[in-house]
């Protein structure tokens, strides 16, 4: 009987595992696909989960512990101090308009417009305002009046700020772009810390009944997904109107504008 070449399979594994980083945008879009597939195929795998942290007469009892308030606080402060830092970068910038921004200016429209694009418009506009899935503490299941609805079903079980999907895990999963624009040598601790983060945040939220298992991973592929293609469009591939160079000489002019003085002023 011949061995099996372990050699082969090594290096089949090995191309396999390289898959991913080759190509991202595919394989975030085949992770939402497979996930969507597998919580329509088998719906029960939400409210078993979801069961996990539920207890009569306490209902999500976790919710009620510090840490994990504390914890979900500290999910929205994370992405302001982003934000702020950027904005102040691009404030200095405009100030002091001789110099060369810190920042690189494609960084701060990448950073910025994927944050606006995943988590502000496609998750929390779009699908949390307008698909109507009930949060876990809404059904029936768990002590609510809501039946559970699976993912992608649009209902009118709620109205707004609804359970599909997560919009505070796409906002901790953004996070994970800056581990796509820090310096080499930081992107691997800054995608293990940003995405431990985003899961721990995630999970929390499960802990609470605001979200079911599938609510945070899909929350997870769709802004994931956006921020490959952001990065895509104006980091690696960009168009002529978004080189660097071009920018960094528009926000030049713009700053020299607002501090060029009109003759009235004189």
């Amino acid at each position: 009987m011949d061995q099996p070449d372990l050699s082969a399979m090594k290096d089949q594994w090995r191309r396999m595992a390289q898959l991913p980083v080759a190509y991202p945008l595919a394989t975030c879009l085949v992770f939402v696909l497979v996930v969507s597939l597998f919580f329509l195929a088998f719906p029960g795998v939400d409210i078993w989960f979801s069961s996990l942290f539920y207890k009569e007469p306490k209902g999500f009892y976790l919710r009620n512990y510090a840490f994990f308030k504390q914890l979900r606080d500290l999910g929205s402060l994370a992405v302001i101090a982003v934000v702020i830092w950027l904005l102040a970068h691009l404030v200095i910038k405009l100030a002091k308009p001789e110099y060369p921004s810190y920042v690189p200016p494609r960084v701060t429209l990448f950073l910025l417009g994927t944050l606006v694009a995943g988590p502000a418009l496609l998750v929390n506009f779009i699908l949390k305002d307008h698909w109507g899935r009930p949060r876990p503490v809404m059904v029936d299941v768990f002590g609510g009046k809501a039946p559970y609805v699976e993912v992608w079903r649009i209902t009118d079980y709620c109205h707004s700020n609804c359970s599909f999907v997560s919009g505070e895990t796409a906002s901790a999963f953004w996070l994970m772009a800056l581990a796509l624009v820090v310096p080499r040598q930081f992107r691997v601790p800054t995608a293990i810390v940003t995405g431990v983060y985003a899961a721990l945040l995630s999970f929390n939220r499960i802990l609470f009944g605001g979200h079911f298992l599938s609510d945070v991973l899909l929350s997870m592929g769709l802004t994931l997904t956006v921020v490959v293609a952001g990065y895509r469009l104006f980091i690696t591939n960009p168009p002529a109107w978004l080189a660097n160079d071009r920018l960094e000489a528009g926000l030049t002019r713009f700053g020299e504008r607002l501090h060029r003085r009109r003759p009235s002023d004189a």
